[in-house]
This record gives structure tokens, sequence and C-alpha cells, in this order.
């Protein structure tokens, strides 16, 4: 069943849930008043890019990037508008906000940017700076191979202490929860389940798809990416250490795809649990109000879904 399934995702935000489709993206946000607001996002196709987004190992790197700039989108509506009082005319105007209204070309653009520089400066940290950690080393542990695993397991302690130090933090415990509680939501649809409170709070807050796979694999797949490149000098070290991000990226993605599929698979599943065991820091057990925030913008996600596949089959039926 799961395979003739849409393939939803989704991320945390603050206070809220976005789930994303095939044609569109939705928020949900708990506000102050404990009611939900409602952002939407639809995805917009260029037809230049379908070409590259169905090549293996290309099309990983336009998802990312993607995935980077619609979540920057999702992050700054949460962030402006829970805080804001819905008793007042600047928390209801922000209440319904419509993203066509709300956001200009400029600052569209502006958000995308935010969100692929972002992403990219965090790749380039998490990249660069475990490779400088190991050359310090370098007197005592000399060679290619040696360099190359003491560098990839810097990376990795780097990458899992800065998710469990941010994770000891309230705000981020309870974004956290959130990202808890659209897994738990997809996977209780997966499964064919009824999108109860009750109902999802039995499902498992992991998921193979999840981003923090994807980021644990890229750590991964770099160290073996770095045996065929020269260690010595260190300039050049850093220099093909950017030239292999995108090969990281897309080697990655398809990685997180496969194991995503095999994972009913009793022996191939295990491929994915070292994801999983990543997000044991990434997602916590969310309460009740936050599971029902995931519900409420899966829902919506896919009453959007449908009104625009509805809409697309009018128009092609025009046409023709």
């Amino acid at each position: 069943m799961a395979k003739s399934l849409p393939g939803y995702g989704g991320q945390a935000v603050i206070e809220g849930v976005m789930m994303g489709g095939k044609y569109t993206t939705v928020t949900a946000v708990r506000r102050t008043d404990h009611s939900i607001t409602f952002f939407e996002c639809p995805k917009k196709e260029y037809p230049s890019l379908i070409l590259f987004k169905k090549i293996p190992f290309v099309r990983g790197i336009f998802a990312i990037f993607e995935a980077s700039a619609i979540g920057t989108k999702h992050l700054n509506y949460a962030s402006g508008v829970y805080e804001k009082d819905p008793d007042t005319a600047e928390g209801a105007d922000a209440a319904d906000e419509n993203p066509k209204k709300s956001h200009g070309l400029g600052a569209i653009l502006g958000l995308t940017a935010i969100g692929v520089l972002s992403f990219l400066f965090a790749k380039f940290v998490f990249t660069l700076a475990p490779a400088i950690a190991a050359s310090f080393f370098e007197p005592f542990i000399r060679g290619g191979a040696g360099q190359v695993l003491l560098e990839g397991f810097f990376k990795i302690v780097l990458l899992l202490g800065y998710v469990y130090s941010i994770s000891l933090t309230p705000m981020m415990k309870r974004l956290f929860q959130y990202h808890g509680a659209e897994h738990k939501v997809i996977n209780t649809f997966e499964n064919g389940a009824a999108l109860t409170v009750e109902n999802v709070r039995k499902h498992s807050r992991f998921h193979y798809r999840c981003g923090s796979s994807f980021i644990l694999f890229t750590a991964v797949i770099s160290v073996f990416l770095y045996f065929f490149v020269p260690t010595d000098p260190l300039w050049l070290r850093l220099v093909f250490r950017l030239i292999l991000i995108p090969v990281d990226l897309g080697l990655a993605y398809e990685i997180l795809r496969f194991t995503n599929k095999v994972r009913h698979i009793p022996v191939l599943r295990w491929l994915g649990y070292p994801g999983l065991w990543v997000q044991l820091l990434t997602t916590k057990e969310p309460d009740d109000d936050q599971i029902e925030v995931g519900i409420r913008a899966f829902e919506q996600m896919r009453l959007s879904e449908a009104a625009m596949e509805k809409n697309k089959h009018v128009l092609v039926h025009q046409v023709l």
C-alpha cells in the first residue's frame, strides 16, 4: 500500500508544522489564544528545471535547494505570527495573510536566497571545520587514509554534538516535538489509519525520508569520497571538499530514496537505521495539542492538493 501513496513531507516550524505535497505546502501554527492559523505557499514549476529534477544524482541538489527556499518562507511566517495577539488588528491581519499579497516578487526572491545561502553556509562550516581540525593532528596521524578517517570522525561528532546541544534549549525541544508530530501524522496516513489524535499518538516519530537522515548520510558518504582526492596541502584539501559538496548531496539524496523504498524489506531496512538513530535527537514525543496542529496542516494540504488536481484536469479537458 505504501508504494502507491504520494510521498508527502514536511518540517517543523515555530509552534507549528509545515506539510508539503506535489503542488503546494501548508503550515499550521498554534497561536497564543490556542487557535490555529494557516499559511499556504503553492509550488511553482519552472519548465527549464523539470528535466533536471528527473535526473538521478542531479535531482537531489534541486530538491534540497527547493526545500530550503520553501522552508524559509514558512519559518518566516511562523516566527512572525505566533507571538502576535490575535485580538489586535495587527494579529488579525497576520492570521489572514495570503502569500501572494504579503510577499512581492522581491520578498519571495529574498527569502529564497536566505534559505539557500543559510543551507550552503551550514554545509561549508560542517565540511571545512573538520578538515581543518584533522590537519592539526598531521604530526601524529599521517597519510591520506588516516586523515580522512579522522576528519570523518570529527564531522560526525561535530554534527551530533551540535544537534544534541541545541536540543537542550526549550525552544528547540518544542520544535523537535513538532518535528515528531509531523512524522507521526505522515506515518499514520501511510499506514492507512484515520487521522485522529489517538491514532497518531500510537505511531512512530521516526521516518526514513527525514532530512535528519539525509544530513547523516552526507557526513558518512563524504568520508568515502575523500579517499579519492588528495589531503595535502591543506588548501588543496579544502578546495576538493568544496568541489565534492554537490556530489555528496546528490549521492546522499539517492541513498535516502533507496532506504525509504526498501524499508519494508527485513534485511535492507537496516540500511536506514543510522538515520533513524539521529532522529532520537531531532524528534521528541509531541503532546496532543501539537499532534492536532500536525493533523490540521496535513488535512489542509490534502484539501488544497485535491482542489489543484481537479483544476488541473479541468484545464486539460478544456484545452483538449
